[in-house]
């Protein structure tokens, strides 16, 4: 995910302080990993160095004084240049799950992996489940059904492979143990 590309889209909406970037990212894009408000200010301070967004006021409530930003012209551009480029699929397998898997397959004997195998696609069914809970919530958000609709499809793939992995350890445990 480009942090600084969605804090350019979220103040695409309006002129927001930190707190409320913050706020508006984990709403926005529920199943994605929270930002840390460290990450969030630093990257307002790229930005604002970059020329992107631009500071438009202070207040202060109960706390510290608080800086609102804005997208300038040239965050406008940079955010509709990132929006308009395709996204190419991912070049490498970069997954715990996979390495997990690789590994188990390497140094456990072939039932112990298939234990681990079981297990790996039982918790996955379990966020299925949860997941499509989530799409049929009353009150749910678009944001909350395009963000499971989302991962609903890679714990799918994720489920595929489990299976097809299953198949060929198998296949292989026939293979070498006759």
């Amino acid at each position: 995910m480009s942090t600084p590309h969605v804090l350019l889209g979220l103040l695409a909406t309006g002129a927001m302080h930190g707190y409320e970037l913050k706020r508006a990212h984990d709403e926005r894009l529920p199943q994605a990993r929270p930002l840390a408000f460290g990450q969030v200010y630093a990257t307002l301070g790229r930005l604002l160095r970059d020329g992107l967004v631009a500071a438009t006021g202070q207040e202060r409530l109960a706390g510290p004084d608080r800086t609102a930003y804005s997208l300038t012209e040239e965050g406008r551009a940079t955010l509709d240049r990132w929006l308009g480029s395709v996204e190419s699929p991912m070049p490498y397998v970069n997954s715990a799950l996979f390495a997990k898997v690789v590994v188990a397959l390497l140094v456990a004997d072939v039932e112990r992996a298939r234990a681990y195998l079981i297990a790996q696609r039982r918790t996955h069914t379990d966020r299925l489940r949860e997941l499509t809970a989530l799409k049929t919530a009353p009150s749910v958000s678009v944001d909350e059904v395009v963000a499971a609709d989302y991962a609903i499809a890679h714990i799918d793939a994720d489920l595929r492979w489990l299976r097809t992995t299953l198949e060929r350890v198998a296949d292989w445990h026939r293979e070498v143990r006759p």
